[in-house]
Parts: structure tokens; C-alpha cells; sequence
């Protein structure tokens, strides 16, 4: 019975860990969800929802600055979003920035060499006005820690209505000048004044449509610009170590032996210098004897 009643305790001890660790299991999953949910909550924006309102016309860019935990993974997978959601990449670079570099020599022929680094990474995409707001939040599952993220939606619509208003100007303004150059351009002056006045007018004219293109192309495709990284990474590797110049010398015997070869290299070249000389040592010499001679000969005298 004793034996039964142990067994009977430590099964409902089992199954109490057991409960226990799958509820705080829950507990974190449900926590992370949360992080999620509020990453996501905090990044979006009500400037970044395209309305329906046919009377203004926004320009709406995004510049977010965030943590990931590593940024390739991260930029592959908001890579990826981007071309599901319709847009694309214009810019990206990503680099890795060595803060220090330590070598360690760990035997004779082997060196321990220690990078600590920080990986980057500076992203600019265009996507769809209509899915800024759900790029963003796809994005937002990327964010390890947010620095800042700055949403715009600037109203262009009075500019474009501008734009196009100088546009039908110029059109005006150009068909009275070209009738009047048929009809009353007598004098080759007047003419030359009135078409340069055209051309004027005409490049005024392109120049307004440019920009009207150009707006109308940033109020459909919105930019995000994105500066990703991550915590400063360790990198460590053996590598071959460099050897100094003593390592290669060569041992005493074969030091003795080259020393010897070149004194008698020396040896030979003393010899060979004197019998080029050898002429002037002949003729030094006989001068000796004659000298000698000489002044014996005076001496008896």
C-alpha cells in the first residue's frame, strides 16, 4: 500500500511540473505574440492608408531606423515582401563595420584572431500607395527594438492642379502665336521674337508635364527607406601565423661553412688584385735594388 501511495504521489507530481511548464510555455508564446502585436501596432500609421478621396492627392513616405536580429535574414525577407506586395528595391547596401581585431598566438605556427563587428544595412523601396500600410506591418515583424519611424503624407493636389492650369496656358498661348506668325509675321523679326517666344513656352510646357508625371509617379508608388542592424557580432578563426626573419636562419654549421666559402672567396680576390698590380710592383721592386745600388756606390766614394 506504502508502495502504491508513493507511486500515486510521484505521478501527480509529474503531471503538476508537466502542466505547469506547458502553461508558462503559453505564457511566453502568448508574450512574444503581444511584442508582436504592439511592434506592429506602434509602427503603423493612419498616414501611411490610402483613402478613398478623389480631392487630395498625398505623396506618403516612410523612414524607419530598427533593430533586427540579423540583418541579412531581415533583409532578404523584407526583400521578399516587397516584390509580393508589388514594389521594388532602388537602393540597398549592406556592410559590416569592424570595430576591433585581436590576435592571439596560440602555438608556434597558429594565431587566434578575434573580430568584433556591427552588420548594417540602408534600404530605400517603392510599393504601391495601397500597400504601404501593409508593407510596413510586415516589416514591423523584422523589429528586434525600434529607434524611430517617421511617416509623411504630403498633400500635392493644389500643386498638380497648378501644374496642369500652366499647362493649358501654354497650350493657349501657343496657338495664338502660331496664328499670328501665319497670319501677321511679316517681318523676319517679329517672326524670330514670336518663335522664340514659342520655343520658351514649349519648354515651360514639357517642364511642367515632367513634374506633373514625376508627382503623380511618388503618389502611387510610396518610398520607405529603411536603416536596419544588429548587436555588435564576434567573429573568431585560427589563422597561420606570420614567422619572423629568425625563424628561417639556418643553423651554426651552415653559418661556419658560408663563412669559411666567403673568406676564402675574399682570399682569392686579395690575390687576384695584386698580380693585376703585378707590373708596378715589378717596377717598384727594381727601383728598390737601383736605389739601393746607388747609394752604396756613393757611400764608398
Amino acid at each position: 500500500m506504502k508502495t502504491i501511495a508513493k507511486l500515486g504521489m510521484t505521478t501527480v507530481v509529474i503531471i503538476a511540473l508537466l502542466f505547469s511548464c506547458k502553461k508558462a510555455d503559453a505564457s511566453r508564446e502568448d508574450s512574444f505574440s503581444d511584442s508582436s502585436k504592439n511592434t506592429t501596432d506602434i509602427i503603423s500609421s493612419s498616414a501611411a492608408v490610402e483613402k478613398k478621396d478623389t480631392n487630395h492627392k498625398f505623396i506618403r513616405t516612410a523612414d524607419i531606423k530598427f533593430k533586427v536580429k540579423n540583418v541579412a535574414k531581415s533583409t532578404y525577407a523584407i526583400e521578399n515582401a516587397t516584390v509580393k506586395f508589388g514594389g521594388f528595391v532602388t537602393y540597398t547596401n549592406l556592410q559590416s563595420t569592424i570595430h576591433n581585431e585581436i590576435q592571439t598566438k596560440i602555438s608556434q605556427d597558429s594565431t587566434l584572431q578575434t573580430t568584433k563587428y556591427s552588420v548594417i544595412n540602408n534600404i530605400i523601396i517603392r510599393v504601391p500607395n495601397t500597400q504601404l500600410d501593409t508593407v510596413i506591418k510586415t516589416i514591423a515583424k523584422q523589429i528586434d527594438f525600434l529607434d524611430y519611424r517617421v511617416i509623411k503624407a504630403d498633400d500635392v493636389s493644389l500643386k498638380l492642379l497648378s501644374n496642369q492650369l500652366a499647362q493649358n496656358r501654354s497650350v493657349e498661348n501657343h496657338k495664338r502665336i502660331e496664328n499670328a506668325i501665319d497670319t501677321k509675321g511679316k517681318k523676319i523679326n517679329d517672326v524670330m521674337n514670336a518663335e522664340n517666344t514659342l520655343a520658351a513656352q514649349k519648354e515651360q510646357n514639357d517642364s511642367n508635364k515632367i513634374e506633373n508625371i514625376a508627382l503623380k509617379d511618388q503618389i502611387n508608388f510610396s518610398t520607405i527607406t529603411l536603416e536596419l542592424y544588429q548587436n555588435q557580432s564576434l567573429k573568431q578563426e585560427v589563422v597561420a601565423s606570420n614567422k619572423d626573419n629568425n625563424t628561417y636562419k639556418p643553423n651554426i654549421g651552415i653559418e661556419i661553412i658560408d663563412a669559411l666559402k666567403s673568406g676564402w672567396y675574399i682570399l682569392q680576390g686579395i690575390i687576384v688584385f695584386f698580380l693585376n698590380l703585378w707590373p708596378f710592383i715589378l717596377i717598384g721592386t727594381g727601383g728598390f735594388f737601383l736605389y739601393r745600388k746607388y747609394v752604396k756606390n756613393q757611400s764608398k766614394l
